[in-house]
């Protein structure tokens, strides 16, 4: 339905901004960055290691960090600079690919080594992730924020595409030393924008960092049930259907396609979701969210049988694209509910309760794959992964009505008010 109050939609409405665009700019370089970093170690640790079960222990060293300590990072970010919180969380895992270059240059490459560092990340980037979520309204426009929340998911699968394919590729043609290089390189690139950036002032109170202010981050999600839901739906699915943690596996041993189909097997799960997403940018907004984002993720849990049952490798490039596309609607939905029914003094503890979630069932979903696989097979574990996404939606979609019936209806912004959407009551 059209709205004749609304001006005419503009793709690039936020990138036409100066102070969003740099802030775009140092987003794709860390996401690059990021990528071919974490592609990168899980590739020299299975070369070190040669188990399955090492990988999913990556997972594990990510996961506890964002689970002790993404609330603190959220509520830190609604009581000090965003921007410099942003800027010293990014001199971490630049010294830690520094770490690494000079490690594997040396021929020192133990594997307690890998697990520290990686450690070293996951508490940088609790504190870091929220921090930047909630420093975007603060570059951008009022008017133009909600695009600005379309299009910051759209550059993030850009970086995400392209880092672990520049990763494979610079692993097999240079050696993985040259991956940690780079990294070095984009990570400098990254903090350079960030510190040219100019974010307008918090609006509403600060809250100092306490207990309370937590929960209240908490409280604010919990009492909004279609939220809730839709990250409790993301989370398990992600938990159950996620097979990136033994794509080294699968590039190796099963599909035998060396370090460069690595990159392009890594990649290939962004490139659809970066499809996706500058589709999103473009197409109207998806109003029928609730059952959308169920049949996404049910796609993706097919996606994720057909994927583990694959032993053609363009087969498997192909399907771990459909995956992608698949999961980057649910990224959307998810991301513009929480961003605009989310006042601005608390943008950075939601953000943090929603990065728990995302963490928890990235971080959880690597162990359980690496877990299952060292017991059974890296098939076994993606093909049951998958049907067990499947029956969680299942049982979302029965019990959680609410859920499936959402729709969202973004209102106008008028002169002085904060970003917001209608959020239908089911729960809240």
């Amino acid at each position: 339905m059209s709205e004749p109050d609304q001006p005419r939609h503009d793709p690039l409405a936020a990138l036409r901004q100066p102070n969003y665009a740099l802030f775009a700019g140092g987003r794709l370089s860390s996401a690059i960055a990021m990528t071919m970093l974490n592609a990168a170690i899980a590739w020299q640790v299975y070369e070190i290691s040669g188990s399955p079960f090492q990988l999913g222990m990556l997972g594990l060293a990510r996961f506890f960090p964002s689970l002790g300590m993404s609330l603190v990072g959220g509520a830190v970010a609604d009581s000090h600079d965003r921007k410099k919180i942003v800027l010293l969380a990014q001199f971490v895992p630049l010294a830690c690919s520094a770490t690494l270059y000079v490690a594997t240059t040396r021929d020192v490459t133990e594997l307690p080594l890998f697990y520290g560092l990686v450690l070293m990340l996951a508490l940088a980037a609790a504190f870091e992730n929220p921090a930047r979520q909630a420093l975007v309204p603060q570059v951008v426009s009022r008017e133009a924020f909600p695009n600005a929340i379309v299009v910051n998911s759209t550059i993030q699968s850009l970086g995400f595409v392209t880092g672990p394919a520049m990763g494979g590729l610079l692993i097999g043609f240079s050696g993985v030393d040259t991956a940690y290089l780079a990294h070095m390189i984009l990570m400098g690139t990254s903090i350079l924008a960030v510190a040219l950036l100019r974010p307008r002032a918090i609006q509403g109170a600060r809250r100092a960092v306490s207990l309370e202010a937590i929960k209240e981050g908490v409280s604010f999600v919990r009492h909004r049930q279609v939220l809730l839901g839709a990250m409790t739906l993301d989370m398990f699915a992600v938990i159950f259907g996620g097979a990136q943690a033994l794509l080294p596996i699968y590039a190796k041993d099963i599909l035998e396609v060396g370090p460069k189909g690595y990159g392009v097997l890594s990649a290939s799960l962004e490139a659809g979701a970066l499809v996706m997403a500058i589709a999103l940018v473009v197409l109207p907004p998806v109003r029928r969210a609730g059952r959308a984002l169920l049949v996404t993720v049910a796609l993706f849990g097919i996606g994720t049988i057909l994927f583990g049952l694959s032993r053609n490798f363009y087969l498997s490039v192909a399907v771990y694209m459909f995956i992608g596309m698949a999961d980057q609607v649910s990224v959307v939905l998810r991301q513009t509910t929480v961003q605009l029914s989310t006042p601005d003094e608390l943008r950075g503890r939601v953000s943090s309760v929603n990065m728990l979630f995302i963490g928890a069932s990235n971080q959880l979903g690597a162990v359980e794959s690496g877990l299952v696989a060292a017991v059974t097979s890296a098939t076994f574990a993606v093909v049951t992964g998958g049907m067990g996404c499947l029956a969680v939606v299942g049982l979302v979609w029965a019990k959680l009505p609410e859920l499936r019936r959402y729709e969202v209806r973004p209102l106008p912004v008028a002169s002085g008010e904060k970003p917001a959407a209608e959020v239908p009551a089911a729960g809240g």
